[in-house]
């Protein structure tokens, strides 16, 4: 079983940013050595359309190719407390629920991230989602990792170290990105909502008694109301950031993409 972190520098570099991010709140409940698998050919679907590879970089948009945003950064010396906001305004209910109908809208998204971590370094990357409940992050070279989502485990894969950790989908906060449908002040505990010329930002808690304290902070554009970025505060307060950009809402993807190997290829001791 793979141990999880305790402090910051158990965990180094892009291992650290991916727990974070995406599995920090977590216990794995499995963890495997697993063989490297090989790119499967692009295939066409029954009408005819071509299906999206993970290898297929810089997905095709609707409109002018993006070129990476420069994530919005939060203060780490903020500190929003456990319900602050018992109750809220209308104009804050009503951002609310323009986040909420616009993620309850989307069935797929492909796109392009740029991930910032705890100690300001960066990696970049593509995604693909497909609701509910599955989604997949292909890391840029160098990086070895992948990030799979069934729609029940999230798997974060090392192909370097052949290695293979899942989890529970429902012990992340990937979630509330994933949910088929979903009304931000009914089904999760908001603790902030507000709103500039620029971005609307909704801040979800959680409590888990062995874990901790953690947040995840959704951030929508006003103009185009399209999602913009994400941030995860982890219990102790550090903070992982992920824009995302070159938005695609209408592409077809491969629902091979989202297939976790949950084979145990790990020799059993003599």
């Amino acid at each position: 079983m793979t141990q999880q972190p305790t402090h910051r520098g158990l965990r180094s570099g892009l291992a650290l940013l991916i727990a974070i991010s995406i599995a920090g709140f977590a216990t794995p409940a499995l963890s495997q050595t697993v063989p490297v698998p090989k790119p499967a050919p692009k295939a066409k679907a029954r009408d005819g359309s071509v299906q999206m590879s993970a290898q297929e970089k810089g997905p095709t948009t609707t409109g002018a190719t993006q070129t990476p945003p420069n994530p919005v950064i939060p203060d780490p010396n903020r500190n929003v407390p456990a319900n602050i906001f018992a109750t809220f305004d209308a104009s804050q209910k009503a951002q609310a629920a323009r986040v909420s109908s616009y993620l309850s809208s989307l069935q797929t998204l492909v796109g392009n991230f740029v991930q910032v971590g705890p100690d300001g370094s960066k990696t970049k990357g593509d995604f693909y989602i497909q609701k509910p409940g599955k989604v997949r992050f292909e890391y840029d070279a160098p990086s070895p990792i992948a990030i799979i989502a069934d729609g029940s485990s999230l798997a974060v894969r090392d192909t370097k170290l052949a290695t293979q950790d899942i989890y529970p989908l429902s012990q992340t906060p990937l979630r509330f990105l994933l949910s088929d449908r979903i009304d931000l002040l009914k089904d999760t505990n908001v603790v902030n909502v507000t709103a500039d010329d620029i971005y609307i930002s909704v801040t979800i808690e959680e409590k888990q008694a062995l874990i901790g304290t953690s947040r995840l902070m959704l951030m929508v554009g006003v103009k185009d109301g399209q999602l913009k970025q994400w941030t995860v505060t982890d219990p102790q307060g550090y903070d992982t950031t992920i824009a995302v950009y070159n938005l695609d809402s209408s592409k077809k993807v491969d629902p091979g993409l989202f297939k976790i190997d949950f084979t145990n290829y790990t020799t059993p001791a003599n």
